[in-house]
């Protein structure tokens, strides 16, 4: 028996109040809480569409703007509102700024629990175009077409390079002009986009696994320097060799260029073999008198120059006087560890991807670094007592996890190390909040910072100095 489809319901001139983690707004209507999605800004006044009732909240989106926010501002890139990126276009960078630093606070309040200093006032990103150092497009065999597209009856193009369609695997938009990173990224994509379409190479069918072109990675540095990734789904030396050459004389500003086959169902990288074709095998950031190698498969901030103010935050955070041995958790490539050498007797980088930590021992040696140690494993296996009692127990912790924080057996091990600082680096104000809770046993928060890391998206930084009290 079919399933009987659920009646829209629609909610007229309804005033949204504020913005609220993970880029939703705060309304309400009647007695109803509702977290509204999409293009909405604090004091619009919009017709809403339920889409999802939860017993203590519904989820809807707008479908019209009777009164337009005084904070909103046009969008600049015409993708707005398709493509899943930049989703904060509409709202002034000012406001923002105070939304991320509020998420900030309410994640201390409310899931924290614990007391806090003032919050300081957030670091602005310099740049609000053109600030990533990273991007990577899909080919597709099944572009993304619009209403108004779909209406005309007529056949389009349908091979596209660039992103996915929110919620939408089989789905890619086809990117003409991105506002993310500098403007020789656009140009080798078109022109490798135009060039596949002339030579009939068949782009990848993401529903069937078919195809030649799959993805392309594109990387550059505060160096000048530029590393373009192709990735193919088919081991046809004869095109690849004929693509490869096409960017190598199309741009020689390209100074690493490499290319990999994945013939697997998914579009990760970081299990292949990488194979060289022209160029350097990296690319070099330097910060401060730092240089750092980034290959393809290396972690390195996407947004350099607010990673430069980010890392400097956590090195004065730290305090650090020469003499202490620091723990850097989750260190990547070591740029971290590597960042604040020079302050400690010995910083311990522990990192759970063998790649990263072999790119963190490379970039100690370029940069003659000798007081660094580093280690991969998983860090809530590999920190133990044995461990320690090895390499020196942590005066300072400095931790820097993904999004989904630390696992709760590393927040543990940090209690029972007792060091007198930590240093807690978050992309995740809310799952920093759940550890933190954990570690106020023994810790309280003598410092808040953050930083917006990626301007026109609701992600913020973080940084955090707990001191020990006992």
């Amino acid at each position: 028996m079919r399933k009987k489809k659920q009646e829209k319901i629609l909610l007229e001139k309804v005033f949204i109040e504020k913005p609220i983690a993970e880029g939703r707004c705060l309304a309400h209507y009647q007695d109803r809480v509702i977290l509204v999605e999409g293009n909405v800004a604090p004091q619009d006044i919009a017709d809403l569409e339920v889409f999802k009732k939860k017993s203590n909240y519904w989820l809807a989106r707008a479908v019209r703007i009777h009164e337009a926010s005084p904070f909103r501002q046009e969008p600049f890139c015409r993708h707005y509102g398709v493509c899943g990126g930049c989703k904060w276009q509409h709202l002034q960078y000012e406001k923002q700024l105070e939304q991320k630093q509020q998420e900030v606070v309410d994640a201390l309040e409310r899931i924290a629990k614990v007391a806090f200093p003032e919050v300081k006032p957030i670091i602005a990103s310099q740049k609000t175009q053109f600030y990533r150092n990273k991007l990577e497009f899909t080919f597709s065999n099944n572009r993304w077409l619009s209403a108004e597209e779909i209406a005309t009856g007529q056949v389009f193009e349908k091979n596209a390079l660039g992103f996915h369609i929110p919620e939408r695997f089989d789905k890619i938009i086809d990117i003409e002009t991105c506002y993310l990173q500098e403007e020789l990224s656009n140009q080798i994509r078109n022109r490798l986009k135009d060039f596949a379409r002339k030579q009939n190479f068949s782009f990848y069918d993401l529903k069937n696994h078919r195809g030649f072109l799959r993805n392309l990675v594109i990387r550059n540095t505060n160096t000048g320097e530029w590393l373009v990734l192709v990735i193919f789904a088919e081991n046809n030396q004869p095109a690849i060799e004929q693509t490869m050459q096409f960017l190598q004389n199309s741009f020689p500003q390209i100074t690493s260029l490499q290319y990999a086959i994945n013939q697997k169902k998914n579009d990760s990288y970081h299990d292949l073999e990488i194979q060289f074709f022209a160029g350097k095998p990296y690319i070099t950031a330097t910060m401060e008198d730092l240089q750092f190698r980034i290959s393809p498969k290396s972690f390195y901030q996407t947004n350099s120059e607010q990673a430069y103010r980010l890392y400097c935050v956590a090195r004065d955070f730290a305090e650090l006087q020469g003499n202490e041995v620091v723990y850097d958790l989750y260190t990547g490539t070591g740029t971290i560890a590597n960042f604040i050498a020079n302050k400690a007797k010995k910083v311990v980088g522990i990192e759970y991807v063998p790649e990263a930590i072999e790119d963190a021992k490379i970039n100690s040696d370029i940069n003659k670094i000798s007081n660094t140690e580093f280690f991969a494993g998983d860090i809530k296996d590999l920190l133990n007592e044995n461990f320690v009692q090895k390499h020196g127990k942590p005066d300072v912790i400095i931790t820097d996890p993904p999004r989904a924080g630390m696992h709760e057996n590393v927040v543990r091990t940090i209690l029972k190390l007792a060091p007198t600082k930590i240093v807690y680096v978050s992309c995740n104000p809310a799952t920093q909040a759940r550890d933190v809770a954990i570690l106020a046993e023994k810790y309280e928060i003598t410092a808040v910072q953050p930083v917006d890391m990626f301007p026109h998206t609701y992600h913020v930084e973080n940084v955090l100095q707990l001191i020990r009290r006992y």
